[in-house]
């Protein structure tokens, strides 16, 4: 018997919005929808939970199913005890280089060096908007230093092999007095986790 297409509600953080929009076109997932969360929720991660909560309720009471596209990213833990309240899963992983990298070559990267900062591709393309303005540095540059101070190199964890976005990246390291390297991930666990999500809700006619 033929699958029956449920609705199905992905949430996440709007820096995964681009990736999750493409998923959705290559599968040809019409009854998938994206609730995307600002990312600028990162520097105040206090307030992702509720948000993602609000987000959740409101998918639920229409009946849909929820995934979560989100690490722990800062809640301490909130988040998940979140989740199991409301039955929904994630993608593992503590964050999204984690699970862009995948959890081996992320813990491999971070065992060579512990004084990493990273970029993905949403924040190489908004790296000034997040990053210097979102902490204020634009305005009182001497306070990279304290900020950056304890980081030797700057990472771009690469979804994409954008050539702008890897001098936009590199731009970045020297803003912030940091080595570069670079390491092209793709969508990394993302993509499969969600495709298992998917999939696995597709319910028989």
């Amino acid at each position: 018997m033929p699958a029956q297409s449920a609705e199905i509600v992905i949430i996440g953080c709007s820096a995964l919005l681009k990736e999750i929009n493409a998923l959705k076109k290559a599968n040809d997932w019409p009854h998938v929808s994206v609730d995307a969360i600002t990312a600028e929720l990162h520097n105040r991660p206090e307030k992702i939970t509720p948000a993602v909560r609000s987000s959740i309720e409101a998918a639920q009471q229409r009946g849909a199913e929820v995934f979560v596209a989100y690490g722990d990213c800062g809640t301490g833990g909130e988040l998940d005890r979140l989740l199991e309240e409301k039955s929904v899963t994630r993608i593992a992983g503590a964050h999204c280089y984690q699970f862009f990298a995948g959890q081996q070559t992320f813990e491999a990267i971070q065992e060579q060096e512990l004084g990493t900062f990273y970029l993905t591709d949403f924040l190489a393309r908004h790296f000034d908007r997040l990053v210097i303005r979102g902490l204020g540095l634009d305005k009182k540059p001497a306070l990279i230093p304290m900020f950056f101070g304890n980081y030797k190199k700057l990472m771009y964890l690469a979804q994409t092999e954008d050539i702008e976005l890897q001098k936009a990246a590199q731009q970045a390291a020297t803003s912030l007095g940091l080595e570069y390297d670079y390491y092209y991930t793709g969508m990394g666990d993302m993509a499969p986790a969600i495709v298992q999500f998917v999939e696995s809700n597709a319910r028989p006619a």
